[in-house]
């Protein structure tokens, strides 16, 4: 339990995943209907996938060359400089305008992203310096690690009923639920990632993210 008697929901997120953003909505639909508070932290689909560009289509490793590296060590920096109480909110700012707004991941965005939640806009001149990536890289690792590099973002961790955290990528949902159906998302979704063993449910997704 964390200080205030809510359950901590620990959620490392990529800011330019789409998906990622999707059920990060989700999750704090869930705080309103449940007794949990979430704590952000970051990971990196760049570093996630340093290791198998060849593996990548060439429209995903371009991306990843030139847009992967700047939102994520933005981020990262903010938390580094201004404490790590930023990071919800900042990940809103840039989610919204990323997404939301069909900005995508420019400078611009990531600027305007920083004033709209009052930080300094020379943070956003950590997008092309390796400043923190150790920091950016130590997070990353504490999240993957939960879950098996075969994944990506959002992954998700919880105290589970012996002490041992509960950790899972996902879900993958879109639009994001709101209120009790974003309750039973988080009850069923809690249910069969407690059960030893389980792994993975999917299905092929017919549509794209829908911003709402």
């Amino acid at each position: 339990m964390s200080d205030n008697g809510k359950t901590p929901v620990d959620f490392w997120f990529d800011p330019l995943c789409p998906w990622a953003w999707m059920t990060s909505r989700w999750m704090l639909e869930v705080e309103k209907v449940r007794d949990v508070e979430v704590r952000w932290h970051v990971m990196s689909l760049a570093v996630l996938n340093e290791n198998k560009l060849d593996e990548l289509p060439e429209e995903y490793r371009e991306m990843l060359a030139t847009q992967a590296w700047g939102p994520v060590r933005v981020v990262v920096a903010a938390a580094q400089e201004h404490g790590e109480e930023v990071l919800g909110k900042l990940y809103t700012a840039l989610g919204t305008r990323f997404h939301n707004k069909g900005e995508g991941p420019t400078r611009t965005a990531i600027r305007e992203a920083l004033e709209d939640v009052g930080l300094p806009v020379s943070l956003a001149e950590y997008a092309d310096k390796d400043t923190y990536d150790a920091e950016l890289r130590a997070s990353h690792e504490e999240g993957i690690s939960k879950v098996g590099q075969e994944v990506g973002t959002p992954v998700i961790a919880v105290p589970g009923a012996d002490g041992e955290q509960i950790a899972f990528f996902g879900p993958v949902v879109t639009p994001a639920p709101k209120g009790e159906e974003a309750a039973k998302l988080w009850d069923g979704t809690l249910l069969v990632a407690s059960i030893p063993g389980f792994y993975e449910i999917k299905r092929t997704r017919t549509q794209g993210p829908i911003f709402d």
